[in-house]
């Protein structure tokens, strides 16, 4: 079964019955951007993002704008890492759609397709799988399955927030 927004979704502007562009420039575009954004997340995997490193520079920001104390940093800490698997893993899967809608378009004109949206979070998953697998290696580092599972929530809820964007957008026009 083939899901998508189809006609309600299509580009609104005055070149609305031609497909999502197939143009080489914008194809590359996004996948340069994604690629980037890989090595951002490879970068984050090392020792050098460890929680004992990024500890280094948060505690001090955060005793700075809030008065937090040492003894009380540590929940703030740990969330505020998990908000960065949020964003990271969310910008991720944001990323491999807007790459794949660029590499593999729809007949129909659709900015949104079921299509799109599960390669990205598989992507997403396997992208978090890998990462968290190499972070298991590193003493100063745990890979673990919840953060796997974090991951690609993270990556499920860019794709509806995309399906829903989308959605609104072509219902108002």
């Amino acid at each position: 079964m083939h899901w998508s927004c189809g006609a309600a979704c299509s580009k609104s502007d005055d070149h609305s019955s031609t497909p999502l562009t197939r143009d080489r420039h914008e194809i590359i575009k996004t996948w340069i951007a994604l690629i980037l954004w890989l090595i951002v997340i490879a970068i984050e995997s090392t020792t050098y993002l460890s929680s004992h490193n990024t500890s280094r520079f948060l505690y001090p920001l955060m005793h700075f704008l809030f008065g937090i104390d040492e003894a009380s940093f540590e929940p703030y800490h740990a969330f505020l890492r998990k908000c960065g698997h949020v964003f990271g893993y969310g910008l991720l899967s944001i990323l491999l759609f807007r790459a794949w809608r660029e590499t593999l378009p729809s007949w129909s004109g659709a900015r949104w397709t079921f299509r799109w949206a599960n390669i990205a979070v598989l992507g997403t998953l396997l992208v978090a799988s890998l990462d968290e697998w190499h972070q298991s290696y590193l003493p100063s580092r745990t890979g673990t399955v919840h953060d796997v599972i974090l991951d690609t929530c993270a990556g499920i809820a860019a794709q509806l927030a995309i399906f829903v964007i989308y959605h609104r957008a072509a219902t108002q026009s």
